[in-house]
């Protein structure tokens, strides 16, 4: 099968084509799988924390890619819920033990064994994917393959980011960074908080120009002072300076969600610029997102088709994904990269 594959950690200020071509043996599912011939796959910030060795892969050569769409080829004997010809979707969380303490009580997302398609296990950049019939998810018929793919990682994480905001309608949710996840999340905003305006931080004034077209009551830059403290702020930037301009906008109580897997340690001397009283005083709080849950991207993708949800993105070829990932590095964003199946992939 056609694949990009990751042979070994790279920096990727320095090499531009950290994936390699290959053809691959189709994988053989076991009682319990899906074997998923993919027809799309999202490309997201974590894959480049994966190459840069942040959240580095557990073993190598590699397939990347957590955003899967694609159509059921063969199901193993033991799978009920699903069969051959359905479209579904594979998302970050590719397994948890079920089991464990934090799994019993939901929270399957930070199960110690938790482990995340494309760095735990091959993911979407190839024809084929394996995936557990537990973790898969039909995916609505409302959406195309390339509309589909982003919501199961940038939309499934950005709608726990904004219910662990803790926003209520009419007040103030401000995005920090205007990628894949934030242009999401305005969306799903402004359906679930119809009187709540938002305020948009972004570095590119491409990026502030898509977040006022998509209806943002107001942006510009992390340093800037927005025109009224914000209740919540949801950051998914891949740097530290956000963070602390937005501890800095929020009101008396308000919350700081960072969606990021890992931070970046270009900028992080910042933080020695973190000021008690202005940054954390008066009961400000940080909460962290960590992965995804099933329930998560299930009940996401039954919003997502209601609304509905249509993400923003660019597509490419297979074999374009150095090139979509380099883009990514270089914060050429508009929302969502999405690679799609070559026809001509050698």
């Amino acid at each position: 099968m056609q694949a990009m594959v990751l042979d070994k950690l790279y920096d990727l200020d320095k090499e531009k084509s950290p994936l390699r071509k290959a053809d691959l043996p189709i994988p053989e599912p076991s009682e319990n799988e899906l074997l998923i011939k993919v027809s799309a796959c999202g490309v997201c910030h974590t894959e480049l924390d994966e190459i840069e060795g942040r959240t580095p892969p557990a073993f190598f050569p590699i397939v990347l890619g957590h955003q899967v769409v694609g159509r059921i080829v063969t199901a193993g004997k033991q799978v009920k819920k699903f069969k051959a010809g359905e479209r579904v979707g594979v998302a970050w969380i590719y397994w948890a033990c079920g089991k464990c303490e934090l799994c019993l009580k939901g929270s399957e997302n930070v199960c110690t064994k938790f482990q995340g398609t494309g760095r735990d296990a091959h993911g979407g950049y190839a024809e084929y994917i394996i995936a557990s019939q537990s973790f898969a998810y039909l995916i609505p018929e409302v959406f195309t393959d390339p509309e589909a793919a982003p919501l199961l990682c940038a939309g499934a994480i950005g709608y726990r980011a904004l219910n662990l905001s803790h926003l209520k309608n009419g007040e103030i949710l401000g995005l920090t960074g205007f990628g894949a996840s934030g242009h999401l999340v305005l969306m799903m905003a402004q359906h679930r908080f119809p009187d709540s305006p938002i305020f948009v931080f972004a570095r590119s004034e491409q990026e502030r120009m898509f977040a006022r077209e998509l209806g943002a009551a107001w942006t510009g830059e992390s340093s800037d002072q927005p025109p009224e403290k914000i209740h919540a702020i949801i950051d998914t930037t891949p740097v530290w300076k956000p963070v602390l301009d937005a501890l800095k906008n929020l009101q008396s109580g308000g919350r700081l969600v960072i969606n990021a897997i890992r931070k970046e340690n270009l900028d992080r001397n910042y933080l020695l610029n973190l000021d008690y009283p202005s940054h954390l005083w008066l009961e400000k709080e940080i909460k962290t997102v960590a992965n995804i849950t099933r329930t998560d991207v299930g009940e996401f993708l039954k919003l997502a088709a209601g609304i509905p949800i249509r993400a923003e993105y660019q597509e490419y070829d297979l074999s374009e994904a150095n090139h979509a990932l380099l883009e990514l590095k270089q914060h050429r964003i508009r929302g969502s990269k999405v690679l799609r199946m070559d026809r001509d992939f050698y």
